[in-house]
């Protein structure tokens, strides 16, 4: 899927520039049209699907600000991008006030568009309800064997959200795939991970069970030592104990 961007900028040949180098498609993006000033934008978004306006702040007519602030009082309003030279905190202010939350300083390189638009889409993505096509059981095993590394990895203070952000993929897609692949929820991996990681450190000798605690993920040793109980049947003092009393 391809969202609707327009552009909107007083400067024809700062919008044709960006429009025409930049690799928009590549980033799942479709420019449906541009415009010099605000109420121009205003007049093609009540005929038009546009889903993101990426617009300059300064320009005759209708400014950027004014754009932001009537688009914000329409139902499923796009997404607004400010593009503008003018690093003055008031605009960022303003920005806040009317939903922006994507403000891009001129002059800014493919990266930092990249980078601003990849985020974009992952929150459209997630507004509209869009999974990821399944590309075959190969691409499958490949993503739930990352899915593996990273738990094993970062299964202290590791989140669905923060792994499909480092694998661009909607949350809820990635979850529906590990449930589907594995039998199991994403957080009864990492529950099984933490689990197994914090009877390992019980057997050494000299690992205290709060900073066990820690190590696993759980900032509340009690919720740690629930946790435990729940799964092992004992506490992790007496899973020590017991341990020590086998090894003599």
């Amino acid at each position: 899927m391809l969202y609707e961007l327009l552009l909107v900028d007083d400067e024809e040949n700062s919008r044709n520039g960006l429009a025409t180098y930049f690799p928009w498609e590549e980033q799942g993006f479709h420019i449906c049209g541009q415009t010099s000033h605000g109420g121009e934008a205003l007049d093609f978004i009540k005929s038009h699907k546009v889903h993101v306006v990426l617009t300059d702040i300064s320009m005759p007519v209708m400014d950027g600000i004014e754009l932001a602030r009537q688009l914000q009082k329409e139902t499923d309003h796009p997404l607004v991008v400010f593009l503008s030279a003018y690093d003055d905190f008031q605009y960022a202010q303003n920005a806040i006030r009317y939903g922006v939350r994507f403000y891009i300083l001129k002059p800014s390189d493919f990266e930092e568009i990249k980078e601003t638009f990849r985020e974009i889409k992952q929150e459209l993505d997630q507004r509209y309800e869009v999974f990821e096509p399944l590309k075959g059981v190969h691409d499958e095993d490949g993503i739930i064997a990352q899915v593996t590394e990273y738990i094993s990895q970062e299964y202290r203070d590791g989140t669905l959200t923060k792994l499909a952000g480092k694998l661009y993929l909607n949350p809820s897609y990635l979850s529906q795939l590990i449930k589907l692949k594995t039998g199991k929820n994403f957080v009864d991996l990492l529950f099984d991970t933490r689990m197994n990681k914090a009877c390992q450190l019980l057997k050494s000798q000299d690992v205290k069970i709060y900073n066990i605690s820690e190590m696993v993920g759980y900032t509340n040793p009690n919720n740690f030592t629930r946790a435990f109980k729940a799964r092992y049947g004992q506490s992790p003092r007496e899973y020590q104990t017991a341990y020590k009393g086998r090894m003599q």
